[in-house]
């Protein structure tokens, strides 16, 4: 088959892999001059720090097979993201476990007395449906944790009250009793070596495939294909003629400096009259190497125009109304995949992007060669809640 593939980020490439290596003709439209999407590393040239972009992404995941389809591109490298939060005018361990806890309220609890603390601090506010994030938030760690690390943070980052937001944002994140300060649970964490733009690089050299940069495509060109897998956004494919879905993006102020600027890779800025949401050192998400200079982002969230980059979906109720509107339209086309993270309005991670991509590439491989209707998304986003 002549197949399309529209964007050259993970699920893009992920997708043209597999079909070109089981015989297919594919030719992958990227609308910017580089592949990886919003993963996308390059190597700065003034510094020699190897940068993101579009901001930091840690690899990390429990599905032993993406680990060992992701390392089978590139050298993953250990690497433990070790997140601080500068609020109100100290330094404290995050996400918030028993130093945090112990820090912020000037104590020396074991883990039970601090699990007692703090179910005695959320107790006032604790309702058995959570409907909000602010409700959930507060009857898990109660009013002084909540405001110091989490309210302003989460509304500078989404641009709406805390109340306006689901309780499941907040359920992400871990409330630990021990002094585990990792970010995440995962059993596998890692960095590229050479970094994501490699990877994806090497994911895409396959015979079979042609990448164009610096190329639009058109839902008319998708006449000349037998099919096409769509990564962009949703509301995108159909020329957002029912109204654009709610998206948050980011802005970056770069800061270039000698040594090092704050000793960590990621500090978080919650209180709410700082007008940035975090700052991110990106030579410390290469721990291995060592560089003289140092590039440093400041990153602000804004509300994602037209011509923005979408990075967050907002998914609020009016967002999830036009978001079954557009779902309804997709499912009527004949010969087009809606995957990934922009075409399924989803905030997802990459271990999840690269599973649903090789999913949906088998699911499309065994319908075809079985002459039964193609997968029309990698998972229906109007199933999600």
């Amino acid at each position: 088959m002549k197949v399309a593939v529209v964007g050259a980020g993970f699920s893009g490439a992920i997708v043209a892999r597999e079909l070109a290596r089981a015989g297919h003709s594919v030719t992958v439209f990227e609308s910017r001059d580089h592949i990886g999407g919003n993963c996308h590393t390059f190597r700065d040239a003034s510094s020699g720090v190897l940068v993101h972009r579009y901001g930091p992404h840690i690899f990390h995941t429990d599905n032993v097979e993406v680990w060992r389809y992701v390392g089978s591109f590139g050298e993953m490298m250990p690497f433990t993201n070790r997140v601080k939060s500068l609020s109100r005018g100290q330094i404290y361990s995050f996400p918030v476990n028993l130093h945090t806890i112990n820090q912020f309220f000037g104590k020396t609890f074991t883990p039970n007395e601090a699990k007692h603390f703090i179910l005695n601090a959320a107790d006032p506010f604790k309702v058995e449906s959570p409907r909000n994030f602010e409700e959930q938030a507060l009857s898990m760690i109660g009013r002084d944790l909540y405001e110091a690390f989490f309210k302003g943070y989460t509304e500078k980052q989404w641009g709406v009250s805390a109340t306006s937001l689901p309780a499941s944002i907040l359920k992400r994140l871990p409330l630990r009793f021990t002094y585990d300060d990792n970010y995440y649970t995962s059993s596998l964490q890692g960095m590229p070596r050479a970094g994501y733009t490699a990877l994806i690089e090497n994911i895409l050299a396959v015979n079979g495939i042609e990448t164009l940069l610096s190329t639009k495509f058109s839902r008319d060109e998708g006449r000349d294909f037998e099919h096409v897998f769509y990564t962009g956004p949703l509301d995108g494919w159909f020329g957002y003629d029912l109204g654009m879905l709610g998206y948050r993006s980011l802005e970056f102020e770069r800061l270039d400096d000698d040594g090092d600027f704050q000793g960590n890779a990621v500090i978080n800025y919650p209180d709410s009259d700082v007008p940035y949401t975090r700052v991110t050192e990106h030579k410390f998400f290469a721990p291995w190497e060592t560089q003289r200079r140092t590039v440093v982002f400041y990153e602000r969230s804004k509300h994602c125009d037209r011509g923005d980059e979408p990075f967050y979906p907002l998914r609020l109720i009016g967002d999830k109304q036009l978001l079954a509107a557009y779902v309804s339209r997709a499912e009527e086309e004949t010969r087009v995949t809606f995957v990934g993270r922009l075409a399924t309005y989803r905030y997802i991670d990459m271990h999840v992007a690269i599973a649903e991509a090789l999913d949906v590439s088998r699911r499309f491989l065994s319908a075809i060669s079985r002459k039964l209707p193609t997968p029309r998304f990698s998972v229906n986003p109007a199933a999600i809640g």
